[in-house]
């Protein structure tokens, strides 16, 4: 959501803060804040004033009309603070409908003031600007400010004068007085622009002699704006409304939606209730809870909440987990009931996001039993089917009762089902596979030519009269009635290839000549042309780096689909639009603060651009263009024949109920003519009555439909438009949120502009609006289908409409990625791994969970074992192979690895080059002997020869016994790297065998020469054999197997390569210039004829 309230203090703090008046303001930060367990002593340590002053006090938990409701002490000292507050403080009390316990309150100085000294002033966001409010007489008996208040509309973009204020609010304020409150007015409205405030009222505005004094304050602001206002705001708290405990598990909720892309919301109303709801998309969300509500349940139900905008199977996993939680904590008499459900997903993996509920399931299989919970399930869009059965097979294995629907059932139906109001069908109809919709239906090989390119009804000539009846409502100068056709061509703003390819294989089913989308505009790359499919063949279409060069290579453009983030969507739209050829934006973020979407609005009817938007899906015309993601994949494009137009006009806030609309209307009509999503946002690019005016005045379109929804008033803008005559066409319309009433609290719902402020925002009361006037309304969102067949059957009977007959669509090829998802193929993979999987939320070392290995604190030797040998060693195990590393790690700079590494850092080459230049010395000479050694020495010692005979042996065939040897060091002067291993080995592990065998031979070669010693290659090589095939972790096959591939030469190449990149670091830091070897180190020899 986007306007959240704020506490009284944190509201005072902003303006406090910030504001920048020549107006005296009074008694800055001078409040303390006061819960049931502050210190009373430490409080008066910090505000010494509460013991000097006269004080008032009140509770700061958004409470309307604190005065008339008793909840504020007045003129009292401290110890009448304590007395007054001890009834309250921590007590349970009544405020309309909410009940809630008084835990928060805020103490403040007593100002001593006349009546006439009391202002009321009041700043709010409408879609056309700001509305400043003042009265001259404040306080509690103000009454009924929008009739009494002066009011002035500050429009988009304008600034408030002080001139602005003295002549249209101040008429009844003395002259004295004028210029301060002018001033400090002027200030606040600055603030509230510059904080991204939608809501700021003062009452009373106190002013005096002595200067401006801000008493009481209500406030709330654009949380959208965080990302510009965040230096200022600082860590903002959001107090719940009155009545609603802010539960830690909202807050997990709210932490995770942070976190996503995706959105996560969660509200919880009765954690005792039986009704809980897990739903996908905002609108859908609401229509569930406004259908529990509507058949009774309304005190069972537990939660309010959605996830939407494709979350992974983790993200979904975390989000049921918490609800199941939340649910199985206390018993219920009657048992509990699971909604699951949604609309038709326009790009969520239906199946994806089923798996991370069907594993939340599974881990409360015991507490769902215990609890007696039943679980209704309804959903469709991509892999929705699988999804389905995945949810069925679980129900099966845990006993848990789960009950599966489809898109053959109606969304809401469950609802009943759950409820006892419908009977539950014993076998309820399948939809057809995904795959069965991308057969050709036609039998025949060949492409289809065009089906159908005016509406899918024959076209009736308007009433002529029509036009003239009324033409007080208008589509905006400059606009078209016409947004899209069959030669629409558009840019994408952003690399959304799945998107992009989901348009052309609707341009190509619906028989379009040419891609609907001409180019890509991405500032990320450079120009280059990216590959996709149209049809059966691969075609390219161009990508640019910025925007002006794709319009210019692109005249015939007329449409932009912007999928920049909300941080970019306001500066990219507002640079397309300064190209006149662009007509059409649709603006896909969700998030972009109000303030900047207004001017975007405002700028888009100065230039005669229609936006879609934001925080949309965008729309479909049927037969001849789609926006982005909707209507969904190929599969759900044929079963609702939005190939080809229909006679059916509708217009939704919610992309996700669209496309809902889009099956009830492709199952009770013709079919759709064109859709359109204009967003959730509070102030979308495009009205409801835009669009409605448009269907009016299209030929094609015999009917329309418009979902609405609580908030706003564009509703009785229709409402004006059919009681004018200006819309005389079929309205069916249905406004969603009607169960905003019967909530005893405030309850944001998912789009930002689903709340009332007022009661007529209410859904209640827009339907009732609309039913009198003469809409058609259905009694209920489970009525809609049924109305708009009846009122299509009305039509179809008059000849308005006559159904022309079905032409099959052409075959569109499946994409590979997704027929393998779908289970439809098969592939020989080009490669095969069992040590890691990254594909999932959380990376997997051989079975094993990143977290798990973190919280067992595995090590680097545990993480070694994993991927390296693909099981979990011993603890003694896992600390030798550190150990390992250590004594590995370098030997100085004179060794060639190291050496080779200095020389490429001083060429100047990069630290992946002179690391590699090290890598390639190591070899049986230098570094590589642990192989070799372990090799040897086993096979001696597994071919049961004496030490002696071994070292006999190796010299008569003339070979080093590897591993044996040092330049430096002898048994005078011992390796202490060795002995540090050798201490450690012998008190860890259960049994050395070939280490005992190796130091039997050195004892036999030192006694030839000092210096022929078992050097640590050897001791690594020999002591990691006596480890593989003693630790108890592989079978002597398995470990003979790990030596035989060169497993442990990795142990030195791991270790020496921090030691070469530590003398990289060094030479660098050095500043080591070019090397070259000196003359006098160098032997010349030359050839004896060549020095003559």
């Amino acid at each position: 959501m986007s306007a959240k309230a704020i506490s009284e203090q944190t509201g005072k703090d902003f303006l406090y803060k910030f504001i920048c008046t020549k107006a005296p303001i009074q008694n800055k930060f001078k409040y303390a804040r006061l819960r049931h367990e502050t210190d009373w002593d430490l409080l008066v340590q910090e505000h010494p004033w509460l013991q000097t002053e006269r004080l008032v006090v009140k509770p700061d938990q958004l409470i309307k009309r604190r005065g008339k409701l008793g909840l504020i002490g007045v003129n009292l000292d401290l110890n009448g603070v304590k007395e007054w507050l001890k009834p309250r403080l921590g007590q349970e009390t009544t405020v309309g409908r909410a009940k809630g316990v008084l835990k928060n309150f805020l103490i403040e100085p007593f100002v001593p003031h006349q009546q006439e000294e009391e202002f009321y002033v009041c700043i709010y966001a409408a879609r056309e600007g700001d509305y400043v409010l003042f009265h001259h007489e404040g306080g509690i008996d103000v009454g009924d400010v929008d009739s009494k208040a002066c009011k002035f509309l500050v429009e988009v973009d304008r600034k408030l004068s002080e001139q602005d204020v003295s002549s249209h609010l101040l008429h009844h304020v003395p002259e004295n007085r004028k210029s301060i409150l002018a001033s400090f007015i002027v200030g606040l409205f600055t603030l509230y622009e510059e904080l991204y405030f939608t809501y700021l009222e003062i009452n009373p505005l106190v002013m005096t002699d002595a200067g401006v004094f801000v008493l009481d304050m209500a406030a709330k602001i654009d949380a959208t704006a965080d990302y510009i206002c965040k230096s200022k705001w600082g860590d903002v708290d959001f107090p719940p409304p009155f009545g609603r405990e802010a539960y830690p598990e909202e807050a997990y909720i709210a932490d995770l939606d942070a976190k996503s892309g995706a959105s996560l919301k969660l509200t919880i109303l009765n954690p005792k209730g039986r009704i809980w709801t897990m739903v996908a998309g905002g609108g859908a969300s609401v229509v569930y809870s406004d259908t529990i509500c509507d058949l009774g349940g309304v005190n069972e139900l537990a939660n309010y909440g959605e996830y939407s905008g494709a979350p992974s199977e983790q993200q979904t996993y975390d989000y049921a987990k918490t609800i199941l939680s939340l649910m199985t904590r206390e018993q219920h008499p009657e048992g509990k009931i699971l909604i699951i459900g949604g609309s038709i997903a326009n790009f969520t993996n239906v199946a994806a996001t089923f798996k991370g509920i069907v594993r939340a399931i599974k881990d409360y299989q015991t507490p769902l039993q215990n609890h007696n919970v039943s679980i209704f399930v309804r959903r469709g869009g991509p892999n929705y089917q699988e999804g389905l059965r995945v949810m069925g097979e679980v129900g099966k294995t845990t006993g848990i009762p789960i009950y599966v629907f489809g898109t053959e059932t109606h969304m809401t139906a469950i609802v009943g089902m759950a409820l006892g109001h419908r009977t539950i069908p014993d076998q309820p109809p399948m939809a057809v596979h995904t795959a069965n919709f991308l057969l050709n239906a036609s039998g025949s090989p060949s492409t289809p030519a065009p089906s159908r390119t005016a509406s899918f009804s024959d076209s009736k000539s308007e009433d002529t009269n029509r036009a003239s009846i009324c033409v007080k409502h208008s589509i905006p100068q400059g606009k078209a009635t016409t947004l899209f056709s069959r030669h629409t061509k558009s840019i994408i703003w952003g690399m959304q290839t799945r998107a992009v390819q989901g348009m052309l294989d609707f341009d190509y089913v619906c028989s379009r000549d040419e891609p609907s989308v001409a180019a890509m505009v991405y500032p990320f790359t450079g120009d280059h042309k990216q590959k996709f499919y149209w049809g059966h063949k691969e075609i390219l279409i161009p990508v640019y780096k910025n925007m002006a060069d794709a319009l210019k290579k692109h005249p015939e453009v007329d449409v932009l689909i912007n999928f920049a983030s909300l941080r970019s969507a306001y500066d990219s739209t507002v640079e397309t639009m300064s190209f006149s050829q662009i007509r059409t934006i649709a603006i896909i973020a969700e998030g972009i603060p109000e303030a900047l979407t207004r001017r975007l609005i405002k700028m888009a009817d100065e230039k005669g651009v229609t936006i879609i938007g934001p925080a949309t899906v965008g729309g479909i015309k049927p037969g001849c263009y789609k926006i982005g993601n909707t209507g969904g994949m190929l599969d759900n494009i044929l079963a609702s024949k939005l190939y080809r137009p229909g006679s059916v006009a509708y217009v939704s806030r919610s992309g996700g109920m669209s496309n809902e609309l889009n099956n009830i209307i492709s199952r009770t009509t013709d079919g759709v003519y064109e859709g359109v999503a204009i967003g959730g946002d509070r102030y979308p690019g495009s009205t409801f009555m835009d669009h409605v005016l448009r269907y009016q005045d299209t030929p094609g379109v015999k009917m329309i439909v418009v979902l609405g929804e609580i908030g706003g008033t564009e509703e009785y803008k229709i409402c004006s438009g059919i009681k004018e005559g200006r819309i005389t066409k079929p309205v069916v319309i249905w406004c969603i949120g009607t169960c905003a009433t019967m909530f005893a609290s405030e309850v944001q719902f998912g789009h930002a502009g689903a709340c009332a402020n007022e009661n007529s925002e209410t859904a209640v009361a827009k339907n009732q609006a609309l039913r009198e006037i003469g809409a058609i309304v259905p009694r209920n969102f489970d009525e809609l289908g049924e109305i708009i067949k009846t009122v299509y059957d009305d039509l179809v009977a008059k000849n308005v409409i006559i159904p022309a007959q079905e032409v099959p669509p052409p075959t569109v090829p499946m994409d590979y990625s997704w027929a393998r998802e779908l289970g439809l193929i098969r592939k020989p993979a080009s490669f095969m791994t069992s040590i890691c999987d990254e594909r999932g939320q959380e990376l997997i070392y051989a079975g094993m969970p990143i977290t798990e290995i973190f919280k067992e604190d595995m090590g680097l030797g545990g993480v070694l074992g994993l991927l390296w040998f693909q099981r979990r060693l011993p603890k003694h195990a896992c600390h030798f192979i550190e150990m390992c590393l250590m004594v590995t790690a370098d030997h100085g700079p004179a060794v060639s690895g190291a050496h080779n590494t200095i020389v490429c850092a001083r060429a100047g080459k990069d630290l992946i080059s002179s690391l590699t230049s090290g890598l390639l010395t190591i070899g049986d000479r230098f570094g590589g002997a642990l192989d070799a050694a372990a090799k040897q020495f086993s096979k001696a010692f597994d071919s049961s020869l004496i030490a002696m005979d071994f070292v006999n042996k190796m010299k008569k065939e003339g070979k080093l016994i590897m591993g044996i040897g040092h330049r430096v060091k002898s048994i005078n002067n011992p390796d202490m790297r060795v002995q540090i291993l050798k201490d450690f080995v012998k008190q860890n592990f259960p049994a050395t065998p070939l280490l005992d065998y190796a130091l039997e031979v050195e004892k036999i070669t030192t006694s030839k020469k000092p210096n022929l010693i078992l050097n640590v290659d050897g001791f690594i090589g020999v002591a990691m054999v006596d480890l593989l095939r003693n630790c108890g972790a592989f079978t002597r096959e398995e470990a003979d197997e790990y030596v035989e591939i060169g497993a442990l030469n990795g142990i030195f190449v791991l270790g020496r390569s921090m030691g070469f990149i530590g003398h990289y670091l060094d030479q660098k830091r050095l500043k080591q210039g070019l090397y070259r070897h000196p003359w006098d180190d160098i032997s010349y020899v030359l050839p004896e004829h060549m020095t003559m």
